[in-house]
């Protein structure tokens, strides 16, 4: 698919992967929804952006559901949905407090996996009235998962699980809506300069990445966003999880 004329909605747009990933869609020609919680910079991404907002908690199930609908009415039509929202909460399968906590894994399965399936299968449908273009497709879905899908650290089992179920169901859901002309890839980053680490001093980054293969920093946004623009923008790139870490592997600690 091309940039110009491009319709995206961005889930968790308002900082980060997706708002990195918005800059260049716009900037390309594309137009954009940013969806992401009521008490974010969304209202303020979307104006810089000349974008729509549209305040969500991917938590709520049915209520997302009408948000996306806003969304993609005031974009005209749905070409491609990023997704990028989640959590997670450390803590180990057993603790010197003991087990870990049912709800606290429910949560972050949640949050991660159950809110990245139903955002996919609310955007495929309206992905799915489109008419094919000259490659015979009608929509993108980019989801986010993390090389903790492959290599979890101590005290990361229910985010490594959540993102092991994103990446899982990727190809699976690829072949599921391949017929529709709808591709499905995840990407899964390293350590980048968002969220928790994005204000981390540069003693502690090295200290982060050295193990790198190369480039040793943290990743930074952009990096993601113009991989999410590589995948959009190829028709061969589909069903597959495609990792953005600068040869980085997780040690157990």
């Amino acid at each position: 698919m091309e940039l110009p004329g491009l319709k995206a909605i961005l889930i968790g747009g308002a900082s980060g992967f997706a708002k990195a990933t918005a800059e260049r869609i716009a900037a390309g020609g594309g137009s954009i929804a940013i969806l992401d919680r009521e008490a974010s910079a969304g209202a303020e991404v979307a104006a810089e952006l000349g974008g729509s907002w549209h305040p969500c908690d991917v938590l709520d199930f049915e209520g997302i559901e009408v948000v996306i609908d806003e969304a993609v009415a005031a974009l005209g039509g749905l070409d491609v949905a990023v997704n990028t929202a989640g959590g997670g909460k450390a803590g180990r399968t057993l603790g010197k407090s003991g087990p870990f906590s049912l709800d606290d894994f429910r949560a972050v399965i949640d949050l991660n996996l159950i809110g990245t399936f139903n955002t996919n299968r609310l955007c495929a449908a309206h992905m799915a009235k489109n008419e094919p273009n000259e490659d015979e497709e009608r929509g993108v879905l980019i989801n986010t998962a993390s090389i903790a899908a492959f290599e979890g650290q101590i005290g990361q089992v229910a985010y490594t699980a959540s993102k092991a179920g994103v990446a899982g169901m990727t190809l699976t859901m690829a072949r599921d809506l391949g017929i529709i002309g709808i591709r499905v890839n995840t990407i899964a980053p390293s350590l980048f300069a968002t969220g928790l680490t994005a204000g981390v001093t540069e003693d502690r980054a090295h200290n982060l990445t050295k193990d790198n293969a190369f480039p040793k920093r943290l990743g930074r946004p952009d990096e993601y966003g113009r991989l999410a623009v590589a995948i959009i923008e190829n028709p061969m790139l589909n069903g597959d999880t495609i990792r953005l870490d600068a040869g980085q592997r997780f040690a157990p600690k």
